[in-house]
C-alpha cells in the first residue's frame, strides 16, 4: 500500500473514530481535557524517541500517568477537573518542552510530535487506530444508554441506583486512547481538531443528540480527506491541512445554523442543557 493510500486509510479511521469519541467529549464536556491530554503527552514521546522505542507507546504510557494525576488533582478540596487539567497541560507542555531542548539529536523532529504527519504513519499506527476504533464501538454499543443517562441527568442516574465510575471510566479511557492514536498522524497540537471540530459541528446540525455521531462520523471523514488533498494539491503540511479543514466544517455548520434560524427552520440543538 502506497504511502498517500495508508494516510487516507488513517484519516478515515481517525474521522470515523472522531463520530464516537468526539461526540463524548463534546456532550460530557471534555474539550480541555483532550487539548491537555493531547499537549501533556508529549514529553511521554520525547522520552521514547530519546531511549529508542516506539513513540505511541510512551505517549499512551505517559498519558494514562497524566489521567490519574488529573483525577487525584481533581480530588483536592477547592479545586477541579478544568483546574487540574490546566495544571498537568502546563507540567506535560513545559517538560517536553525542556526534554526536545535538552536532545537536540532526536531521531524524530520534534515538529512531528507537534502537528504530525499523515503522511508518515506506519502500518502499526493504522492497526493501533483500527483497534481503539473497535474498542470504542464496543463500549459505546454495550453502555450507550447509561452514558446518555449520565450525560443528561448525573443526579437521576446515580438516584436509579447506577454507580458513575463505571461510565467515566469507558468514557475516559475511550478519549485517552482516541488522543493517543491520532498523535502519529496530526500531532499533540492539532489532534483534538480531528475529534473535537466534526462532533461540534454535528452538535449543531443534529436534529436530535441520537444523530450526532453519525453526522460527526461523516464531517470527520470527509474534513480529513479534504485536508489530505489540500496537501497534495498545494504542496502543505498535511497535518495543518486536515485542522484547518476541520475548521471551515466547523465555520460552514455555525452559518447553516444562523441561516435556519433567520428562515425559521432552526434545527434544535442537541446537547446537554447549559
Amino acid at each position: 500500500m502506497s504511502y498517500f493510500a495508508l494516510a487516507a486509510l488513517e484519516l478515515v479511521l481517525l474521522g470515523v473514530l472522531g463520530g464516537v469519541a468526539g461526540t463524548l467529549i463534546v456532550l460530557r464536556r471534555r474539550a480541555f481535557f483532550a487539548v491537555a491530554l493531547s499537549h501533556a503527552t508529549f514529553p511521554g514521546g520525547v522520552i521514547f524517541a530519546i531511549a529508542g522505542y516506539n513513540l505511541l507507546v510512551g505517549q499512551a504510557l505517559f498519558a494514562g500517568l497524566l489521567v490519574l494525576v488529573m483525577t487525584l488533582l481533581a480530588r483536592v478540596p477547592g479545586q477541579g477537573g478544568q483546574v487540574a487539567s490546566g495544571v498537568v497541560l502546563s507540567f506535560g507542555f513545559a517538560l517536553g518542552a525542556l526534554l526536545s531542548s535538552a536532545n537536540p539529536g532526536l531521531g524524530v523532529p520534534v515538529e512531528a510530535l507537534l502537528v504530525g504527519s499523515p503522511l508518515a504513519v506506519s502500518t502499526g499506527d493504522v492497526a493501533a487506530t483500527a483497534a481503539v476504533l473497535v474498542l470504542a464501538l464496543v463500549l459505546v454499543a454495550g453502555m450507550g444508554r447509561r452514558i446518555l443517562f449520565d450525560t443528561f441527568d448525573p443526579v437521576g442516574f446515580e438516584a436509579a441506583g447506577f454507580r458513575a465510575w463505571p461510565v467515566e471510566f469507558a468514557v475516559t479511557g475511550v478519549i485517552t486512547a482516541s488522543v493517543v492514536v491520532a498523535m502519529p498522524a496530526v500531532g499533540a497540537i492539532l489532534g483534538v481538531a480531528v475529534l473535537i471540530g466534526p462532533a461540534a459541528a454535528a452538535q449543531l446540525l443534529a436534529p436530535r443528540v441520537q444523530w450526532i455521531p453519525l453526522i460527526a462520523a461523516v464531517l470527520g471523514v470527509i474534513g480529513s480527506l479534504m485536508g489530505l488533498w489540500m496537501s497534495r494539491a498545494f504542496d502543505i503540511a498535511a497535518g495543518g491541512a486536515v485542522g484547518l479543514a476541520m475548521t471551515v466544517i466547523y465555520a460552514a455548520a455555525l452559518v447553516a445554523r444562523g441561516a435556519a434560524r433567520r428562515i425559521g427552520r432552526s434545527p434544535r440543538v442537541a446537547g446537554r442543557p447549559a
